[in-house]
């Protein structure tokens, strides 16, 4: 591994001083932790023993609903809580999280008949506050008008109905709270472990860290703990002493990345043969398919053979294709846990999967820690706020607490940044094969930060220059990422801050001449080195229907 100079700087200082919260777990829940403490005046510490939000927090759907399956089993107030998260969503990242509408195949074997799920989404759409467009009835004929992919034999109808969706990817979107946090002075580090915490007689905890990349020891001192380690949650605790009223269930979830098979921008939904809700997502010149509901005693998992057997057969049986999808079609493949909540002396064995995806937050007030349970990306800024305020009962000043600390730039900053990019004429360098032009990209991205890029390319118009083909990222965000998003390895630049491996195929990127000037650019001497950590041996030969089909695509 490297040791980019801001990540060095940041381990140097996790051992000065006391803060008043440390933050153990990068993930979405540690990233809104984080930049909401911070910017409310906090002195705050993050770390991550892997990189930002790469465990569960990299393997969603990408999408932020208000939890339309909940209704089925009558929770409604969480179902308002989540439609009320992702409107609040759609406000304040227009940019980023945006609606886009869910077209739903009735099979007329389903359990449920094709009018009592129609009027569900009206309601749906009453308890969403009329926020996005309204539901409508599809016929078969229209749905095969529509979307003739779609295969209608056993079908009665559909509906469609609207929530939304990240338009770059679930870890940008961490990383940009990360990003926040560190501009309002949080002391971040990612590959640093913690090996366990302590609560001295002077009331502070003591925690004792790694450094993945020197391997040395370090102590972090902090007036309070949270536990932000997403399915590790339990684990954590139990190395702390601390005795909580829930604990953690596991359901594996996998998602298939294809070539692209619908130009619609759109999500298809169907219920899969186990009854769930199955979705085909665009992203990008791919499409995501899945997801499986397997549950798991552990948060470590992979996609087997059964995994992809499932989601192909699934997908095989719903659409309208040329010829079938098989294992040689698959770009990318994303594996994760949810970890669902129960209380500490539940099973879980009854229906679990009727389980819902809400966060639950304990507060041990006499050793001053705080255990962040489940959660998801839809109600992130809630889990933020109300981590805040219990950290705030435990002590912590918190002197700017009306300060907006999440959200996209205010419209003046906006008009600026798109004002200089058309005296620039930035659009006329967009790279040719690009799905969308280059300051709305930049924009989207990086926000503010997306000033210095203009600056960058003023300098040097090069720098507006595609450096992987069929990869959208231009030279200046490669520069960018290796001064201030803390790239340790080249999984953590392909993954995490961009998407590139969800939508190149390893082998394609291995050929990719481009890859080694990132290489350089991310980590100077150590180019060659981390390389080969990431690519290593050889994998399976890209198959020739694969390599067809990757030829084809434009655009990352």
């Amino acid at each position: 591994m490297s040791s980019p100079s801001l990540r060095t700087a940041n381990v140097r200082r996790l051992t000065e001083g006391t803060f008043d919260v440390l933050i153990v777990g990068g993930g979405i829940n540690g990233a809104v932790s984080a930049a909401c403490l911070a910017g409310q005046g906090a002195r705050v510490a993050l770390i991550d023993k892997s990189d930002f939000a790469s465990f569960t927090s990299q393997q969603s759907s990408n999408l932020a609903w208000g939890g339309i399956k909940y209704m089925e089993t009558l929770e409604f107030g969480l179902v308002r809580k989540l439609c009320v998260s992702r409107n609040h969503l759609i406000r304040s990242y227009p940019s980023t999280v945006q609606e886009i509408r869910f077209f739903v195949l009735h099979e007329k074997t389903f359990r449920h008949g094709l009018w009592k799920l129609v009027l569900g989404t009206w309601l749906y759409w009453f308890i969403g506050s009329f926020f996005t467009k309204r539901p409508r009835r599809l016929s078969k004929a229209t749905i095969e008008r529509e979307e003739p992919i779609v295969a209608t034999a056993n079908s009665d109808g559909g509906f469609e109905y609207s929530d939304a969706y990240f338009h770059d990817t679930d870890t940008r979107f961490v990383w940009n709270f990360v990003r926040g946090a560190l501009n309002y002075g949080c002391i971040a580090a990612n590959y640093v472990e913690s090996l366990g915490s302590e609560r001295g007689d002077d009331g502070l905890w003591v925690t004792r860290a790694r450094d993945a990349v020197t391997g040395h020891e370090l102590s972090i001192r902090s007036k309070v703990v949270v536990n932000a380690c997403g399915p590790f949650v339990d684990e954590m605790n139990g190395r702390a002493g601390q005795k909580t009223q829930h604990r953690h269930l596991f359901s594996k979830g996998i998602h298939l990345i294809v070539p692209r098979l619908t130009k619609n921008r759109r999500v298809l939904t169907f219920f899969a043969d186990d009854g769930r809700l199955f979705f085909v997502i665009p992203m990008g010149p791919r499409t995501c398919i899945g997801t499986t509901d397997t549950r798991v005693d552990s948060p470590i998992t992979h996609v087997t053979d059964d995994d992809r057997k499932f989601v192909l057969d699934n997908i095989n049986k719903r659409l309208n294709l040329p010829q079938p999808l098989t294992e040689k079609d698959i770009v990318a493949e994303r594996c994760g846990v949810r970890p669902l909540v129960v209380s500490a002396g539940q099973s879980g064995a009854a229906d679990w999967t009727q389980l819902s995806r809400k966060h639950a937050i304990e507060v041990d007030e006499r050793t001053k820690y705080v255990s962040i349970f489940g959660g998801k990306l839809t109600d992130c800024l809630n889990v933020g706020r109300e981590v805040a305020a219990a950290v705030h009962r435990l002590g912590v000043e918190l002197p700017y607490p009306e300060v907006r600390w999440y959200g996209e730039p205010d419209e003046q900053t906006r008009r600026e940044f798109f004002h200089q990019a058309r005296l620039m004429r930035l659009d006329d360098m967009t790279p040719k094969s690009s799905s969308e032009p280059l300051s709305t990209r930049l924009w989207r991205r990086y926000g503010e930060q997306a000033l210095a890029l203009l600056e960058d390319i003023r300098a040097d118009p090069t720098m507006a220059e595609l450096v992987v083909e069929r990869a959208e990222y231009v030279k200046c965000e490669i520069t960018q990422a290796a001064r201030r998003e803390m790239i340790v390895t080249l999984d953590d630049f392909l993954r995490r801050r961009s998407k590139i491996a969800l939508v190149l195929h390893k082998d394609v990127l291995r050929e990719a001449p481009g890859v080694r000037e990132v290489c350089r650019i991310l980590f100077g001497d150590k180019a060659d080195a981390r390389y080969e950590e990431y690519f290593g041996a050889p994998t399976r030969a890209l198959p020739a229907r694969g390599a067809q089909q990757e030829s084809a695509a434009t655009g990352a």
